[in-house]
């Protein structure tokens, strides 16, 4: 099955939406900037020895580095959708979401800093 890219045209108006001061943003927008900035990540920070888990919509291997063939990634990190779309976009820092329990991150390589906010073409 091939993967199919978001648009980045899709992909902002989703960002816009989801960032939008004091409207709720509908669960399409989130998902569509989620995986938007998740194939952006992947793509500035090509690799697979870091899993970046945004459940239910979507997960990503990145940055270079020794991988992984099966089972669970030695790499992980894993957050909400609203504290990935804050991480992503530069609203939160690596380090305040780790101190305040929001991102998840087990492994010595599960670290995103230099890599958020994500670089958007």
């Amino acid at each position: 099955m091939a993967k199919t890219r978001i648009r980045p045209l899709d992909g902002e108006a989703a960002i816009a939406a989801t960032t939008a001061e004091g409207v709720a943003a509908s669960r399409d927008a989130t998902a569509t900037a989620t995986r938007y900035l998740l194939q952006c990540l992947a793509d500035a920070a090509q690799g697979n020895t870091v899993e970046v888990r945004v459940p239910p919509f979507g997960a990503v291997q990145c940055i270079e580095g020794p991988g992984h063939t099966r089972g669970t990634p030695p790499n992980v990190v894993e957050m909400d959708a609203a504290t990935w779309l804050e991480l992503a976009t530069g609203r939160l820092s690596w380090a305040d979401g780790v101190a305040a329990a929001r991102i998840h991150a087990s492994g010595q390589r599960a670290d995103l800093t230099g890599y958020v906010p994500v670089e958007r073409p």
